[in-house]
């Protein structure tokens, strides 16, 4: 059970950026992961197990669907407050903050965006405390980066709907009471469907061997001929752009969340420089480790300035996909870089299960391709500059 010695570097004074409630968000969730996750996180890693345990406490910090009215179980926050707590969630591990994320960005935000009455009363609250989890279901196995090319389809049979077809790599869908899917009716047209769990045909196995979210739940979705009633077709917007606008706030997330690895890889390499003494004296005092250390802390604050730019302008109206797109790319690839540097730093110490780097570097692996990959989100930006599309 390890000991979370985790301490903030505030290099550019961002918290004067911030309100007292932000920081108290903060801090409550800071207190939270100490707590109840840091002395568990390794050994749920290393077993591959979900503490699915956390949930309750994960709703009682807000952490599911901060954003969503009062009225519907949230907490009515502002996007600088999810950032946050994403951001001390994936400090302390990815799968944590994804888990979180698919809770609140593609799960609870379509019901709440594009759902009825009905469906908001009937699910945001159980989700927002954490009694039900759900999961997103876009990605297929032969459709990724092109999820418009879908086979999930659906067919009006009356008084219901008929689905057919398949998702993969869907986090939290084989414990997951409902999941948001996406398939094309007869026309071709993309809808959203509440496929709820126990529904005959409806399967989500578990999908096992990774390297990678280990302490995150993985499956597939499979339907078979399953009858989804039609009142559970979110009524408020059809097409592509529904399902991509919930990846935006998801994406959004993960831009704040890598900067919470990159701290603790950058705390963790900090405290090991000035205590691991080689030479007489601390490594810290190397011009080789104060580089690493230097260009760590310079990314990081980086990082901050571009997400929380990122944060008003969302909380404004006023966020592009594209811009979007940048800081998720921007800030997974920072924290990536930091993550390998810092294992440098701890040396052979830095694969062991004593300290969070190593991972850390294999969480961020997934983190850098899921949700849009590395090299998508640099075409995004690419072609919002110059308004060719590369990859159609």
């Amino acid at each position: 059970m390890s000991t979370d010695r985790f301490e903030a570097h505030d290099y550019y004074l961002m918290d004067e950026l911030l309100t007292e409630e932000h920081k108290l968000i903060r801090e409550a969730a800071r207190a939270w992961v100490k707590k109840e996750v840091s002395p568990i996180i390794e050994d749920c890693f290393e077993k591959c197990d979900f503490p699915k345990h956390l949930l309750p406490g994960l709703g009682e910090i807000g952490a599911f669907g901060p954003y969503i009215p009062e009225e519907y179980g949230g907490a009515g926050l502002d996007q600088i407050s999810y950032g946050l707590l994403m951001q001390e969630l994936e400090r302390c591990d990815s799968g944590l903050r994804s888990t979180a994320s698919v809770q609140s960005s593609l799960v609870m935000y379509p019901i709440w965006k594009y759902g009825s009455e009905e469906q908001k009363k009937k699910f945001l609250p159980k989700l927002a405390s954490g009694e039900w989890l759900g999961c997103f279901g876009l990605t297929e196995p032969d459709h990724g980066s092109n999820p418009g090319g879908m086979v999930t389809h659906f067919k009006d049979a009356g008084d219901h709907y008929v689905l057919n077809g398949a998702k993969m790599w869907i986090s939290n869908s084989p414990i997951s009471q409902v999941a948001v899917v996406w398939a094309k009716d007869e026309s071709g047209r993309i809808h959203g469907l509440l496929v709820e769990q126990g529904m005959e045909g409806f399967t989500a196995p578990e999908m096992h061997g990774k390297h990678s979210l280990r302490a995150s739940i993985t499956g597939e979705l499979i339907f078979d001929n399953v009858k989804v009633p039609k009142e559970n077709l979110l009524p408020g917007r059809s097409g592509l752009g529904a399902p991509l606008s919930c990846l935006d706030s998801a994406r959004y997330g993960i831009a704040w969340g890598a900067i919470g690895a990159a701290m603790d890889c950058y705390d963790s390499a900090l405290r090991y420089a000035k205590e691991r003494i080689q030479f007489d004296k601390p490594i810290a005092s190397f011009q080789l480790i104060q580089k690493k250390l230097a260009e760590m802390v310079t990314e990081i604050t980086k990082a901050q300035l571009l997400t929380h730019r990122l944060g008003i302008l969302r909380d404004e109206g006023r966020a592009t996909s594209a811009q979007i797109s940048m800081a998720k790319r921007n800030n997974v690839e920072m924290a990536i870089n930091i993550a390998r540097e810092a294992r440098q730093i701890h040396g052979a110490m830095g694969i062991t299960s004593e300290y969070s780097i190593m991972r850390h570097m294999a969480n961020l692996e997934s983190v850098i391709t899921y949700e849009g990959t590395h090299d998508i989100h640099l075409l995004i930006t690419g072609m919002d500059v110059t308004g060719i599309p590369a990859f159609s």
